[in-house]
């Protein structure tokens, strides 16, 4: 078995989801007292959070890319970004290691795929309904046609994450929120819904949408567990 590097903390909601995931999915496939070999790196959000609202994508990019590195160098073999948004500074990790570091797109758009889909609805931070690195990834590398919200439930969305999950509550009138505008997404012509940030799972349940959900965090940590048991 591989070791699996995840650079965690944002939040450490959802790193504690990944964490639970990777285990799981190694107990169920290989039995017994098995359980993942995983090295986590957790940062401090607040300061990710700050460079997020600047835009100082730079200066997050290379934070995160010495993130990776120590990883590396305490012997993981492939890396996990356990954040969607942050992939957005993906290609400055990869230069930075040697390892791969397995897409959270890449996970969820082979789920898409396999479930025969090719136009999906697309809800996450601004910086993901809103920037290229996640969209162009999707449509470009993956040939999936991407609906995503309106500008005013981008926003709700966005609150959403930043005033409510990243700190662990769960609102009622949010998951309410969440089946209107996935609704409004498949009257557009969505087939399936991406949840693409890390504590979508938290609120949203299958039940809440009329199609198919991908839970980009259970999808991305298969990915992983799979590479972490696949043959050297």
């Amino acid at each position: 078995m591989k070791v699996i590097g995840l650079i965690g903390g944002m939040s450490w909601e959802s790193t504690a989801s990944y964490y639970r995931l990777l285990n799981t999915a190694i107990k169920e496939q290989l039995g017994g007292m098995h359980s993942a070999k995983v090295i986590v790196y957790s940062v401090d959000f607040h300061e990710i959070e700050r460079l997020q609202r600047a835009a100082d994508w730079h200066t997050a990019g290379a934070l995160l890319a010495d993130v990776a590195k120590s990883l590396q160098a305490a012997g993981a073999h492939c890396l996990l970004i356990g954040a969607n948004t942050m992939h957005k500074v993906a290609p400055a990790i990869e230069a930075a290691v040697r390892i791969p570091v397995l897409h959270v797109v890449d996970a969820t758009a082979a789920a898409v795929r396999g479930a025969g889909l090719s136009r999906v609805g697309l809800l996450g931070t601004r910086f993901v309904m809103e920037q290229d690195f996640y969209i162009d990834r999707l449509r470009d590398q993956h040939g999936l046609a991407v609906l995503v919200p309106d500008e005013r439930d981008r926003e709700i969305i966005h609150r959403i994450i930043f005033d409510e999950l990243v700190l662990g509550k769960i609102v009622g009138n949010s998951r309410q929120e969440f089946a209107r505008i996935m609704a409004a997404l498949v009257a557009q012509g969505a087939e399936g819904i991406i949840l693409g940030c890390t504590e979508f799972s938290m609120l949203v349940r299958p039940e809440d949408c009329s199609v198919q959900t991908f839970d980009t965090t259970s999808l991305h940590a298969r990915m992983a567990t799979d590479w972490a048991l696949s043959p050297a």
